[in-house]
């Protein structure tokens, strides 16, 4: 092997660690983000709410998870926020 296939060996390596432990710093994110805006559209669809999904209530939801979508549907039936 020359200098150069091992620097790029090197250099691959440390990507694909680099992606991994992204990947493992994200994946909470995600499903918080899934379980919410699930809960959030059973909700529009049991109760006929109307929430507008923008991208700060993906936010709070990926970050609050279930209490994230419960209070963006407060907000929402209050009228403080999200309303269509």
């Amino acid at each position: 092997m020359t200098g150069l296939e091992i620097l790029l060996l090197i250099f691959v390596l440390v990507a694909v660690l680099a992606a991994a432990r992204l990947v493992r710093a994200v994946s909470p994110f995600i499903v918080n983000t899934v379980v919410g805006l699930v809960v959030l559209s059973v909700a529009q669809a049991a109760f006929g709410l109307a929430i507008a999904v923008t991208p700060v209530v993906v936010v709070i939801v990926a970050i609050g998870g279930v209490p994230g979508s419960i209070l963006v549907i407060v907000c929402s039936l209050l009228e403080v926020a999200f309303v269509l």
